[in-house]
């Protein structure tokens, strides 16, 4: 949710608070506010407990990661899809890469905490033995 609505939205219950039923109404509006904003926090919690219980950096399939990727999405909605922590590779622009147990990678670009592009990174195909039949 964009952060400006739902301080709008705040504001606009504490408003509507105050004129319907004075403060009482207010007090109801904070308390509201503030049970969301809790909800908010143990989201958070809950997500960074998962991916503290993973590898640094791995999931379960680059393929499928990439493919589930959208422009604009926040890390949190990402590090609560791979239930880890990418290892950060980059500064500018921020980079982060999750590997799979095949060896293939994704790169992850984010500006302002969002996601803006992001790349799959095959690993290369081993090569059969010299003596493997054809």
């Amino acid at each position: 949710m964009n952060p400006l609505l739902s301080w709008g939205l705040a504001v606009a219950a504490v408003v509507t608070g105050y004129v319907g039923y004075g403060w009482p109404g207010v007090a109801l509006a904070a308390t509201v506010i503030v049970f969301w904003l809790l909800l908010q926090f143990s989201r958070a919690l809950r997500v960074m407990r998962q991916a503290a219980e993973r590898p640094l950096a791995s999931v379960d399939s680059a393929v499928m990661l990439q493919s589930r990727l959208l422009v604009g999405m926040h890390m949190m909605k990402i590090v609560t899809m791979t239930r880890s922590l990418g290892r950060k590779v980059a500064d500018d622009p921020e980079t982060f890469v999750w590997e799979d147990a095949n060896g293939h990678a994704v790169r992850v670009e984010m500006r302002g905490g969002r996601c803006q592009a992001w790349q799959l990174q095959r690993a290369p195909a081993a090569e059969p033995p010299a003596d493997a039949p054809t």
